[in-house]
């Protein structure tokens, strides 16, 4: 499964952005999507991830109701919507494919992209 990622950028916080991933080589409608984040000197963390068809969603407590995850099967694409942008938001957001659902949240699964900068200024 290859993964891009596209969209980040340097955007003023309350800004907003939004984040592609084309997928390709493996059965995108069928596999759950997740994106996750690294900021310096932090461990990576989940963001949001969506189910296979997209009729579930789930997201990390500090971005709910300002970020929004959305899939197009038929174009193998996964979706993040980030309004009103906060500088603690800056990290590198990775997409990932068949994330693992663990208590609390998600961790990532076995394929990821290359990331795409978001730096949110104050």
């Amino acid at each position: 499964v290859h993964l891009v990622e596209s969209g980040g950028g340097l955007v003023q916080a309350g800004g907003s952005l939004r984040l592609s991933c084309s997928a390709s080589g493996g059965t995108f409608s069928s596999t759950a999507m997740g994106w996750f984040r690294q900021a310096p000197g932090l461990e990576r963390e989940y963001v949001a991830a969506i189910s296979y068809n997209g009729g579930k969603t789930y997201y990390r407590n500090s971005v709910k109701g300002r970020f929004t995850i959305s899939r197009d099967n038929a174009k193998n694409t996964v979706y993040l919507q980030m309004n009103s942008l906060k500088p603690e938001d800056t990290a590198v957001y990775y997409c990932n494919a068949d994330p693992e659902s663990t208590l609390g949240g998600f961790i990532m699964g076995p394929y990821w992209g290359q990331g795409t900068q978001v730096t949110v200024s104050s």
